[in-house]
């Protein structure tokens, strides 16, 4: 399994952050990813019972990419887009790269010199290479 992009979304629907890991400069396509994605978690949320797991699986699929999402209680959403590989992934694989990206973005949040803004984009050397460490690591 290959991660191809990680999204950071705030609570309104904005991006923090994107890493796109296929090796191409065009970050649009994963933009429009993870737009389109945030629709389908608000669908997935609103739809009445209320679950305690914040792992929302997979999300949609766009061409060769499978989309998965995961919500913080605090309505964070992360998203990773890996491509869709020839043996099925199994979502505990996924809930392991899920509660590796939350642990960066707690570790992040909790720094006491870094001022976290929901609105704005999440500039740190730190996150960017607990990230990079995640997206390239072998699964």
């Amino acid at each position: 399994m290959r991660i191809n992009c990680i999204a950071v979304i705030g609570k309104q629907n904005n991006p923090l952050y994107l890493r796109n890991f296929d090796g191409t400069p065009d970050d649009l396509k994963y933009h429009y990813i993870a737009h389109t994605s945030c629709d389908v978690i608000e669908e997935k949320i609103s739809g009445g019972a209320k679950t305690p797991d914040m792992f929302l699986g997979l999300l949609q699929t766009v061409g060769d990419l499978a989309v998965y999402g995961y919500i913080t209680n605090t309505h964070i959403k992360f998203i990773v887009v890996i491509t869709i590989p020839e043996i099925i992934v199994k979502d505990i694989d996924m809930r392991n790269i899920f509660r590796d990206v939350h642990a960066a973005f707690i570790a992040l949040a909790s720094n006491p010199f870094y001022e976290i803004d929901t609105t704005k984009p999440v500039v740190s050397r730190n996150f960017n290479s607990f990230i990079e460490m995640i997206g390239k690591r072998d699964y």
